[in-house]
Parts: C-alpha cells; structure tokens; sequence
C-alpha cells in the first residue's frame, strides 16, 4: 500500500497529508486512551554512532527510527520492516532488548525496543522522514526528542 501511495502521490502532498494525519491521530488518542504498541529502533554503524531521523510531520526534533506495530507482528520483523520502509536500509542482526512503558499522545504505549547495525547508509524516503544521520553517541543534536533518553539507557 505504502508504495502504492509513493508512486501516486507527490511528496509534498503526502507530507501535508501525514501533518493533518499526526494532528488527527495524537487527537484521538487523547480522546480513546487505547493501549499502543510500537517499536523504537536503535540501529548503529560500524563506528557505534547512533541512527537518528527527523520526521516531516510532528515535532522538529530528532529521534529514533521506529513505528507501530502491526497486529500480531513481532517487534523485531517490525524494527527491519520500518527500518527499510523510513531509511531504505537493512537492520542486522536485529534484537529486541527491552520494553519502556509509557505514555504517548495521552495513551498507554509499550515501546518495544530493538538493536542492530546498518551497513547500507540510510536513505530517508523525504515522505515520512525528511533527515536521517549518524551521531557519535556523546555527541547528539540538542533538539532530542525526550524519548530517546530512556531508550538509549537500555543499551548500558
């Protein structure tokens, strides 16, 4: 479906669309109060810098590469999944270390928290993700989201 859209829809739309989509979504979580459940990816280089994106829509902070999870889905296939959906890149050796409970958009949520390597250098699809980079770890952007902190503490 997602390349269904790509290939039908310009960017600059899409990402508009995402915008009103993000607005209407945190909308009704806060609303619903539903239980969530995603995943949170902390993919590295062979340097040990971390992977961190920017999104086009949302708040203009950089973060871990993640998603929902699908009904079902285990968190790991779900981490290589949206890792190539968001950088076109492939996650190996891909491990899930730790959940962080939560709340997001006023809902209960479950991150679950995987790791692994990328070889390829990330590509972000300029749709959902509009910046994707590496960072040395004691060096990360000041405008972190406040969620990467208790992921990053998984790793020690």
């Amino acid at each position: 479906m997602f390349h269904l859209i790509q290939s039908l829809v310009p960017r600059a739309l899409h990402r508009a669309a995402l915008r009103i989509a993000h607005t209407v979504r945190h909308r009704w979580r806060r609303w619903r109060k539903v239980q969530l459940e995603g995943i949170s990816i902390i993919a590295c280089n062979a340097a040990g810098n971390i992977l961190l994106v920017r999104h086009a829509y949302g708040p203009d902070v950089w973060t871990l590469p993640g998603g929902g999870l699908k009904r079902g889905e285990d968190a790991v296939a779900a981490a290589v999944r949206e890792t190539h959906e968001e950088v076109s890149a492939v996650l190996h050796d891909a491990r899930l270390i730790g959940r962080v409970a939560e709340s997001l958009s006023g809902s209960p949520h479950t991150a679950h928290v995987v790791t692994g390597w990328l070889q390829d250098v990330p590509e972000p699809d300029r749709r959902e993700i509009a910046q994707a980079r590496f960072f040395a770890r004691d060096a990360l952007p000041t405008r972190l989201s406040g969620l990467v902190a208790a992921r990053l503490a998984l790793l020690e």
